[in-house]
């Protein structure tokens, strides 16, 4: 009856939430972007609306296996290995091709028969999740527990129910200090109340069938005639529980009782607190019972398919060592005793108006060449980002894969860290580290494709089909050979979307880039020749599943963590990204423009300087279909020194690069500081800088690939370059005082620039951020002695930061009587007034409106005289 009542109860939940989406559709408008936009596409309008009709579909398919969203995004909580307080492991995983399932591991010698799932549906269900159990071991001596139901607390280190508390004694005292003197007394004898009731309305000799029963008269006469019956009898302490229907018909919460009883049987709190008297602590377990999968035992999960018998690593391992000496990979059951719990110390901080993010790879953040691990970086690394002034970390890499060389994007195990860099303890570590010093962190997450590997990965993973990726053609990403997730499937979504939530749960992480959108969202994986037409947005190539569970994704995140941040890389920019998913939209906080970087590694590699074109370097950085405001930005960022290219620090001022000579270097750096700043200031809420960059790390990164025959010489980052005084030490000193003035100055908090001067000729760049101007001059002969710049304000303009000064390795043309300037009332650049700056060759200067004295003046008559006039006109 039971199982009927909670399938019943199952089927009904869909209808109610449905109920609820009808009321909650009233705020949606599923193309309500495409106006602020300016888009008028009809078919892509009309492929919003049937992405939308396609979302409540899938939400409804939803919650008919789940009855929330909390529910459906903590798979982990049951899937995977985890301790049951009943001295027992249970193992779950989904597996719908297999016919059966078992752990094999070193705590039952890899045997596939000992630890295996029962037959029928206590072994596996009609979706095809297996669950296995796994009993403690009974020590020598040990009685078993006498009670089926007793209770083992693992964390905590406590034992109330080694009190020596019988049980009986126990029941006893609960029932004493919770039932009134002869209140329990039906419950001792059920039966009672229906006897006494009997002979109360029929009498000791009352009838035995229906028919000498005869007419019975209705409630309300029957309880007058048994209240009259009983007015003479003595009263009792005993609460008054006679109540009568005052109500319609069938309304059985309409009832007159006694408010007295009611509220004093309200008061009363069930004796749950002696519950604890019979859960055993750890230590009672101990000595008790042997672990039946001991903290740190090897394992992997056994099925026997229709191909044959088969081991994989479970989906759903927190821990796993990928390729241990050339060895099969195994999973590493991790349940640390609560001693060697990692224990929070620090609070999330305070999510910042704009994003200063440091990108990383914890691998190669050392200085020897070697992997480094989570421990080092904690304690090296994430100082030097605090002293650099960043307020975000994005880690590449963490999600458990079996490829170092792939830099971590081609993830075998979504819900591991990775192994090479220590536990799953030492990168909780690391993240409250970071939290301490005021930093977030965010995780660079690869849902839009996953590792082909079979051993250790995902596909096809019950060996009859491939359950969480497409087959055919449309499973494997055109280019890269990586599979592709089937995001239409319902236990998939199930699988990501509690993955995101483990994430931030179990990790305390603070949000996500969700890495390579393109190769998601469209079946072609982003790699079509595409000119960026509305309608490639909406054809038959792009994957609707995909913007659904992004949808979903970006819903669920914000919805449970509200202050999470996610940001999407797509290089398409696919209209909506940033938009809310009420509004059409797909969610996301911020976008990355990769755009911008690699316009700036094609005009650095490809062409000479006094070539570059103004209007393109702003046009790039300024058109978008998306929100300027929304955007992260990089000016180089880790694919051009991971994926086979250069850093800019290499081809500028390396010696490798066009410049060798001590004034190339310095003519390099230059370019080298003019480019960061422009790309920091001109556009966006976040800028994104590569672990090495801020000081122009000289060398590419290169993993160990058989081409270099396994080398870690430069998958490393050269940390000593900042301890001797050169031109790296300048440079991370610009970087460092660039950070500064955005702390100080909120520049990237402010609107989008306007850019008001761009001369192609003279290769000049000037624009306004705020009360901030910038003036960049990239002409590599050219320098200006009075270059007029237009302005709106009159006042004086002073500089609060120059490229050229001698401590950021330039050469410091400019003096102190010339930081400050005075605007002249001429009209320049559409402007009512200019500033005629001198402008060194290969320079940037930034320069703050601050009013002079007479300007200042101006203003308070101005302001005199209107109040004047107000008060005028008032009448006053």
């Amino acid at each position: 009856m039971a199982s009927e009542q909670q399938q019943s109860d199952r089927q009904r939940k869909p209808r109610r939430r449905s109920s609820q989406a009808a009321d909650a559709d009233k705020g949606i408008d599923p193309v309500g972007f495409l106006t602020k936009q300016g888009i008028s596409n009809k078919d892509f309008s009309q492929f919003l609306r049937e992405r939308y009709k396609a979302l409540k579909d899938r939400k409804v398919e939803i919650f008919t296996r789940h009855a929330n969203v909390p529910d459906m995004v903590s798979g982990y909580e049951i899937l995977g290995m985890h301790r049951n307080r009943q001295h027992r492991v249970d193992f779950m995983e989904w597996a719908p091709g297999a016919r059966y399932c078992s752990l094999v591991g070193d705590f039952n010698g890899w045997s596939p028969t000992e630890n295996c799932a029962r037959e029928g549906y206590f072994g596996h269900d009609d979706y095809g999740y297996w669950l296995i159990i796994s009993e403690d071991k009974l020590r020598e001596g040990e009685p078993p527990d006498e009670y089926y139901f007793q209770e083992y607390n693992y964390v905590d280190d406590y034992d109330s129910g080694d009190s020596g508390v019988d049980i009986k004694e126990l029941f006893k005292k609960m029932d004493d200090e919770y039932w009134e003197p002869g209140e329990d007394r039906f419950m001792k004898s059920p039966f009672e109340v229906a006897a006494k009731l009997f002979e109360e309305m029929f009498g000791p000799n009352g009838p035995q069938t229906e028919e000498e029963l005869g007419e019975i008269p209705d409630a309300l006469t029957r309880y007058n005639a048994w209240k009259e019956s009983h007015k003479d009898e003595p009263g009792n302490n005993l609460p008054s529980y006679d109540v009568i229907d005052n109500g319609k018909e069938y309304d059985v919460f309409s009832v007159v009782d006694d408010p007295v009883s009611r509220e004093k049987f309200r008061s009363k709190k069930p004796p749950l607190a002696y519950w604890k008297e019979l859960r055993k602590g750890r230590k009672a377990w101990m000595k008790k019972y042997s672990p039946a999968i001991p903290h740190g035992s090897k394992y992997r999960v056994y099925f026997n398919t229709p191909n044959g018998p088969l081991e994989r690593i479970p989906a759903w391992a927190t821990y796993v060592l990928p390729d241990v000496d050339g060895k099969q990979a195994f999973a590493v059951h991790w349940e640390p005793p609560p001693e060697d719990v990692y224990v929070w110390k620090n609070e999330r901080p305070k999510t910042p108006s704009s994003l200063r993010i440091y990108e990383c790879h914890v691998g190669i953040s050392g200085s020897e060449p070697k992997v480094n691990s989570f421990a080092e970086f904690s304690s090296k690394v994430l100082p030097h980002i605090k002293t650099a002034g960043y307020n975000a970390i994005q880690l590449i890499g963490i999600p458990e894969h079996k490829d170092y060389s792939s830099v971590g994007y081609k993830v075998t195990n979504m819900f591991a860290v990775s192994s090479r860099f220590g536990t799953p303890e030492d990168f909780k570590h690391l993240v409250d580290q970071a939290h301490g010093l005021g930093l977030l962190v965010f995780l660079d997450i690869v849902h839009s494709y996953a590792a082909p590997d079979e051993m250790v990965g995902l596909a096809l993973f019950d060996g009859s089909n491939d359950c969480y990726f497409h087959t055919g053609k449309r499973g494997y990403h055109k280019h890269w050979g990586t599979r592709m997730f089937k995001y239409g499937d319902l236990d998939v979504l199930h699988y990501l979307l509690s993955n995101l939530n483990w994430w931030v749960e179990e990790y305390k992480v603070d949000g996500f880039q969700f890495h390579s959108l393109s190769s998601m969202i469209y079946t072609h994986n982003g790699f079509a020749s595409f000119t960026g037409d509305i309608e490639e947005y909406g054809n038959q190539y792009v994957d609707k599943d995909a913007l659904i569970y992004l949808i979903l994704a970006n819903d669920m995140l914000h919805e449970l963590h509200p202050h999470i941040i996610t940001i999407a890389e797509d290089a398409t920019f696919y209209p909506g990204l940033c938009e809310p998913t009420t509004q059409g939209g797909l969610g996301f906080d911020y976008y990355a423009n990769t755009t911008i970087s690699e316009m700036w590694s094609w005009l650095v590699e490809n062409v000479p300087e006094c070539e570059w074109s103004m209007h393109k370097i702003v046009e790039t950085m300024t058109s978008s279909n998306q929100k300027m405001e929304k955007m992260v930005s990089y000016s180089e960022n880790h694919n051009q020194s991971i994926s086979g290219g250069r850093s800019f620090a290499e081809i500028l001022i390396g010696k490798t690069g066009k410049y060798f000579s001590e004034d190339s270097i310095s003519k390099g750096a230059s370019l080298f500081k003019m480019i960061k700043l422009i790309t920091f200031t001109i556009g966006g809420r976040g800028y994104v800088n590569f672990m090495g960059n801020e000081f122009g790390h000289p060398n590419r990164v290169e993993f160990p690939l058989p081409s270099n025959n396994f080398s870690f010489a430069s998958a490393n980052r050269q940390w000593d370059l900042l301890t001797v005084n050169g031109i790296h030490n300048e440079l991370f000193s610009f970087n460092k005082d660039v950070m500064t003035l955005d702390e100080t100055e909120r520049i990237l908090m402010r609107g989008p620039a306007n850019v008001h001067h761009v001369n192609d000729s003279n290769m000049v760049i000037s624009y306004i951020r705020g009360p901030i101007l910038f003036i960049f001059n990239f002409h590599p002969e050219n320098s200006y002695e009075r270059y007029g710049i237009g302005v709106e304000e009159a006042g004086e303009y002073q500089m609060i930061l120059d490229t050229d000064e001698v401590n950021y390795g330039g050469l410091g043309i400019l003096k102190a009587d010339q930081k400050v300037q005075r605007s002249i009332p001429r009209r320049v650049d559409g402007l009512r007034n200019c500033l005629e700056v001198p402008v060194p060759k290969q320079s940037a200067q930034v320069l703050v409106f601050s009013l002079d004295w007479s300007s200042l003046m101006r203003v308070l008559v101005s302001l005199v005289e209107m109040l004047m006039w107000v008060n005028v006109t008032a009448g006053v």
